[in-house]
Order: structure tokens, then sequence, then C-alpha cells
């Protein structure tokens, strides 16, 4: 897929219970390229055909060693997120909610379950007071769709009615997720020679982005927990951001050893907020489980 590119201005599922020959190098003024990796959207009120195959044969591995729904323990959804957020895992996977009467709202699916339950938590706080979740261990789009129906179709046999928050039509629950940014590349290409130093490129980058985030990986499939774990709290925050894949060898090339002399910090990820390091994974942390984030992104 070609990327689109602006140039720089020159401004300053277990149970919860228990990553040949070059072509020459051409001279290029130094630009700031988009590519987009994002996953196709699951859709939760209709289920796709069955998978042929090996697929076939993968889900029902999944579906024999997810926990059913009636053996999961629920977990007491807290009001505070930072709490939220230890409690649940930032993994892929299958999750229950439940209100205060213990009567069963939805079952969704997620790439980051603390995330999305934390979101629920703010948008429906009367309606999710409980959870159950079953973490998918190898969660591919057939993976998480076979757990979610293994979870669906217990309660419905057993209830004989669909979650209200999974009936078709229902927007309390199911929203249209808002359009992933692209992650940016730092250049055209690892065998394009630059005119502008790539520390320079750095430099522009975080002081003319609000918050920009340099992780492994992309924001839509991050290549390491402490990653996956910054991109959940930005988003659980609602932060518009920029994020850079440092392990991006064509289009970032250079980029972990140059930004680690930048930023004197010498571990990934990194997040820059109005042209400063704030820090990295457990810094972000500590600050959103202290209630600080908030008003540092506001500023």
């Amino acid at each position: 897929m070609a990327a689109n590119t602006i140039s720089l201005s020159c401004s300053p599922l277990r149970s919860l219970t228990s990553s040949s020959s070059h072509p020459p190098c051409t001279r290029i003024a130094p630009t700031l390229s988009f590519a987009s990796h994002l996953r196709p959207t699951l859709a939760l009120s209709s289920l796709p055909a069955a998978p042929r195959g090996s697929a076939r044969r993968r889900s029902s591995r999944v579906s024999a060693a997810l926990t059913s729904l009636s053996e999961t323990e629920p977990v007491a959804v807290p009001a505070d997120a930072g709490e939220l957020l230890q409690r649940l895992p930032s993994a892929s996977g299958v999750y229950a909610v439940y209100d205060g009467e213990g009567e069963l709202q939805f079952v969704g699916i997620s790439r980051n379950i603390a995330a999305s339950v934390a979101g629920h938590r703010r948008s429906v706080p009367d309606l999710c007071c409980s959870v159950k979740v079953g973490v998918v261990d190898e969660p591919d789009r057939v993976a998480l769709t076979q757990a979610w129906k293994s979870w669906m179709e217990e309660h419905m046999t057993a209830t004989g009615k669909v979650p209200p928050g999974n009936e078709s039509g229902n927007t309390t629950w199911i929203r249209q997720p808002p359009k992933k940014k692209p992650d940016l590349h730092l250049t055209p290409g690892r065998h394009m020679q630059l005119t502008i130093p790539l520390e320079e490129l750095i430099d522009r980058l975080v002081k003319e982005n609000k918050v920009v985030a340099f992780i492994k990986g992309s924001r839509s499939a991050p290549m390491c927990g402490f990653s996956q774990r910054v991109i959940g709290i930005l988003e659980s925050e609602g932060v518009d951001y920029e994020s850079v894949d440092v392990l991006d060898e064509e289009y970032n090339y250079g980029l972990r050893e140059t930004l680690k002399k930048y930023s004197n910090w010498p571990t990934f990820p990194q997040v820059f907020v109005d042209g400063e390091l704030l820090g990295g994974c457990d810094i972000l942390t500590s600050m959103y489980e202290e209630g600080e984030l908030s008003g540092v992104f506001k500023k």
C-alpha cells in the first residue's frame, strides 16, 4: 500500500481467576510518511461463516481451551481507572459485562480488554459493575470470534435471549470505532539519503505535535507488553497522539539508537508531550494510576 506523505514544516483464552544489491542512493528532502496497519473490525452483531481447513481446526482448539462463561469467576470493576488497569489484563480476548444485579449486559471482543472495560465503565457505569474475562493466547480474528461465539451461544442456550447490549441496533455498547491514525514514517526509505539529520527530524516531530509515542510495533499491533500498555493508557485517556514504530527498519532506519541519544533515555516506549520526554511505560502507568496524567495532556 502506498503511503501518503506530507513534508515536515520548518517551523519550531485464560480465565482471569487464576515482536542482494541495493539501489543507488538518491538525495531527497526528508518527508514524514503515513502508513496504515489497521486490523479488520470484528462485527459483534453478526457471526462470520465457519472457517475452513486449518483455521477450523485451530478455532476448535481455542474453543476447547477457553473456560466456559458459567465457570469463569466475575471480577468487580473498580471505579478508579488505575485500579481497573491493574486488575484486568491488557491482552486480547473476550469479556462479559454484568450490571449491579448480576445480569449479563454485553459480551465483547477486544485487543485490549482493560481499555475496553474502562471505556464501558466511563460511558455506562450503572451497567458495568463486574466482568468475566477470557484471554485468547493466539488472538487472530478467527480465534477471537470463536471465543465470543462460544460465550454468546452458552448464554443464549441458558436464557433463550441475546444480551441487551448485543441486540441488533443497540448503540449503548456497540459504537462505530473512531478511525485510527496511521503510524508515522520518518524517512521515505532506508536507501534514500537524507539531507537533514535524523535527530533533527525527531526534534521537529516531537515539537510540532502535542503527544508522540515511540513504540515497538504499530499502534494497532504493539510488539511488546510495555508498548501495548502505553497505547492502552493513551487511548483510555482519549489522547490524540502520533505513533512511530522504532522497529521499522525500512522507514525508520537508525531511529532506535538516534532516539536514545536525543532523549538520553535507553528504553522503549518513549512518550513526548509538548516537545519534552514524559517517560516510558513505568512513568506513564504510575501517573495514570495516581490520576495525574489527564492534567498533563490538557495543558
